[in-house]
């Protein structure tokens, strides 16, 4: 009777090593502050981040000196670290430079190609259900990737980067326009809507126009001077 050859052995792979430490409290503090757990006026000491990611003081340090190189927040030696508010000025020139990039990208997606009429399609209705289920930081990040998506479309690496460059802030100020407008969620995704129309249409001027008057929206609600 033949012999079965003897099974191989069983390779187990090796579980994935967890971030380093610094990297953990930079992801912990930076999402906090853009989904505004940590708003802006917070006051963070070094001994409460390690508390609450679990590490030394050391990578919190590390931590937060790469944070206040992007701008979200302020050391103060002995003190601890304040988150810094959205100020007029960095929304005006967030408005502006968004207004720039994508009034050019919405022209430059007509014609649209079908893949890129999917994509807009598929990241409306998931902006849709998040919206249902209440996750403003979630309906945010689909509403930046709703836009990126044409921004991207366009072709231009620069101007990419350049956007890429605004994610951070477009992410906040998102969140922030939620919080006091509950009622502007439902406004950007008809907006979102009437865009994707437009280009479907192959409307240039009038995918725009939308997108002219999205944006500006962004300011005035922001600033609170809605009225």
């Amino acid at each position: 009777m033949p012999v079965a050859p003897p099974a191989s052995p069983t390779i187990r792979k090796a579980d994935p090593k967890p971030p380093p430490a610094a990297e953990r409290v930079y992801t912990h503090i930076k999402e906090a502050v853009l989904d505004r757990r940590y708003e802006g006026g917070t006051l963070l000491t070094e001994g409460d981040l390690a508390e609450a990611v679990g590490v030394s003081r050391t990578p919190v340090r590390e931590a937060l000196l790469r944070l206040e190189v992007e701008g979200l927040i302020k050391l103060y030696p002995k003190k601890g670290a304040l988150v810094l508010a959205v100020s007029a000025q960095e929304i005006s020139d967030v408005v502006e430079t968004r207004l720039l990039v994508e009034e050019f990208a919405a022209r430059k997606a007509v014609p649209a190609s079908a893949q890129l009429i999917a994509r807009l399609e598929q990241l409306l209705e998931e902006q849709r259900e998040l919206a249902e289920a209440g996750d403003l930081a979630a309906v945010s990040v689909k509403d930046r990737c709703f836009h990126a998506e044409i921004v991207k479309n366009a072709g231009n690496e620069i101007l990419s980067r350049l956007y890429d460059q605004l994610r951070d802030r477009q992410l906040r100020m998102g969140v922030a326009v939620m919080e006091a407008h509950p009622g502007r969620i439902a406004a950007n995704i008809a907006e979102h809507g009437d865009l994707l129309e437009a280009i479907r249409a192959g409307d240039a001027e009038g995918a725009a126009q939308v997108v002219r008057h999205h944006v500006s929206r962004v300011k005035v609600l922001v600033r609170g001077d809605d009225r």
